[in-house]
């Protein structure tokens, strides 16, 4: 296993964070003291375990319920600038050199902030967080399954809107069952008609129904999750002995997957990291790369991932920089900014690291 010490100073990119699901514990007592919100938990060792509790019981219900405290609180102005500025505050601590946060601006209007007024809000403290770290970072915007068509659409003419500001993409978030992406259609219709991004939750709770959908129906540029695209393979001992039409098509065209260790086996969406598709996806050349989802919830972040990942599939730095590489192919910015943070930053950093550790290679 290469030590986490030199993991920590790889060049990461970050592709699948969402800012209600990494904030501090600190700061969400002190916002939450100012709310008058009454947290269920008082101490922050206490709390921050009560936020880890649904990773480590592999529930979805419990991993879900802890976001109602987090999106109470990011519910001004304010909040939501000091938890972007401190995601990338963050995240440069964890040396990740490109990020694309995802929040659903519909959860935050309980206080009577527009949609507007809250995605500048996250802008605004993305921009100062870069000014802080240096971090490049583009934000997409969430429509909820289990909501209204009609609420995407909105979404999707927001990230539009907003595109000039910030805003890469679009996606899908929410429970997989019985919230099949489709019934979103017009909102992904509009996106890709304006030549627009869009990522979608998909293969995570629900089956390979679901990734199909999400790609061939509402055109996805980018899966979350995607761990049951497995059940369209034949797999025996970590190789892919046969594969159907869906895997091929998604190989075949580089459709890249957001894959995210901790989070699946602690929801269940894998029995265990050693179960994980990732390593079979990874070793057959799907493009695929690690993400943290929600670095508080589920206790992580992308050193952690990493570590995890080197630890379980035995990998060298080498791979951790195609994995950097294959996040950083797959953001949802301008090709020529892609290239620059690869060779510029992500090649220049790993070459550092390969020179000083060829024990790792």
């Amino acid at each position: 296993m290469i030590p986490i010490e030199i993991i920590k100073q790889v060049p990461k990119v970050e592709l699948h964070d969402h800012l209600d699901g990494s904030m501090r514990v600190d700061t969400i007592i002190e916002l939450a003291r100012e709310a008058n919100i009454t947290l269920p938990r008082v101490d922050a060792g206490e709390l921050e375990q009560w936020f880890h509790q649904g990773c480590e019981r592999k529930s979805l219900p419990l991993y879900l319920e802890t976001f109602g405290v987090t999106t109470a609180i990011l519910q001004t102005r304010e909040n939501l600038m000091r938890a972007a500025i401190e995601t990338m505050e963050d995240l440069a601590k964890d040396n990740v050199v490109y990020t694309e946060i995802r929040f659903a601006p519909i959860l935050h209007t309980e206080k009577g902030l527009s949609l507007d007024e809250i995605v500048e809000a996250v802008l605004d403290g993305m921009d100062e967080g870069k000014r802080r770290t240096g971090i490049s970072y583009g934000i997409i915007l969430c429509a909820m399954r289990n909501q209204s068509p009609n609420i995407s659409v909105k979404i999707a003419k927001l990230a539009v809107a907003f595109r000039a500001r910030g805003v890469v993409g679009m996606d899908l978030a929410g429970d997989e069952s019985g919230n099949p992406p489709k019934a979103h259609l017009e909102a992904f219709q509009y996106i890709r008609n304006q030549n627009f991004n869009i990522t979608i939750h998909a293969g995570e709770g629900f089956g390979l129904e679901s990734i199909w959908q999400a790609i061939q129906i509402c055109s996805a540029h980018r899966i979350g999750h995607g761990t049951r695209l497995m059940d369209d393979m034949d797999i025996e001992n970590g190789t892919i002995e046969k594969m159907g039409s869906l895997a091929h098509f998604i190989q075949d065209k580089r459709i890249p997957i957001e894959m995210c260790l901790s989070s699946n086996v602690g929801t269940g969406a894998a029995e265990s990291i050693e179960q994980h598709p990732f390593n079979t996806f990874f070793h057959h050349n799907f493009r695929v790369f690690l993400c943290s989802d929600n670095r508080l919830m589920s206790n992580t972040n992308l050193t952690k991932e990493m570590a995890i990942a080197s630890e379980a599939f035995d990998l060298k730095l080498g791979d951790l920089e195609k994995i950097s590489t294959n996040a950083m192919k797959s953001a949802f910015i301008h090709h020529d900014e892609r290239i620059r943070i690869i060779y510029d930053v992500i090649k220049k950093e790993f070459n550092e690291l390969k020179a000083r550790y060829p024990q790792y290679l």
